[in-house]
């Protein structure tokens, strides 16, 4: 079963972008960066980047529209995962949270509340920095994500 890796390039870590170059050339698995700026990825590997006009959501129909069902979206945007969720696309935070159909309707309420909480000035600031164990998280769902994909 041929699958791709997808990422939404624009607000991903450098840190997991590296962890996914690696991937690719431990594997050969093909990846996709999507974003409306330039990336730069290695020469010589199954790896593209993708660049999108600027505009609303225009990366994320690029991912929902090229992505299928076998294939991991690596996206810390919730209503895009909610959108490959919806079509069958596993989708990852950078910081290792798998979307589900079970998970994401709650998650898409509290991205909403706290947007309106931040909006109405109640809640400063946004998510906790990027950890070690994030790092480790999304490896490990990473590397489990890959081994089914050889079964």
């Amino acid at each position: 079963m041929p699958s791709a890796i997808w990422v939404d390039a624009d607000a991903c870590p450098i840190v997991i972008k590296d962890m996914l170059i690696r991937a690719c050339e431990r594997t050969g698995i093909s990846i996709t960066f999507v974003a409306n700026q330039p990336v730069r990825v290695p020469a010589g590997l199954p790896m593209k980047a993708v660049q999108v006009p600027a505009g609303f959501d225009v990366a994320d129909n690029y991912i929902v529209q090229h992505s299928d069902v076998h294939d991991l979206v690596v996206t810390q945007d919730i209503p895009l995962a909610a959108e490959l969720v919806k079509k069958g696309v596993a989708a990852v935070t950078p910081r290792g949270q798998f979307h589900t159909k079970e998970s994401i309707g709650q998650r898409l309420a509290i991205r909403d509340l706290m947007s309106d909480l931040r909006d109405a000035g109640m809640v400063r600031g946004g998510p906790p920095p990027f950890s070690q164990a994030d790092r480790q998280n999304f490896a490990n769902q990473l590397d489990k994500w890959l081994a089914q994909r050889k079964r």
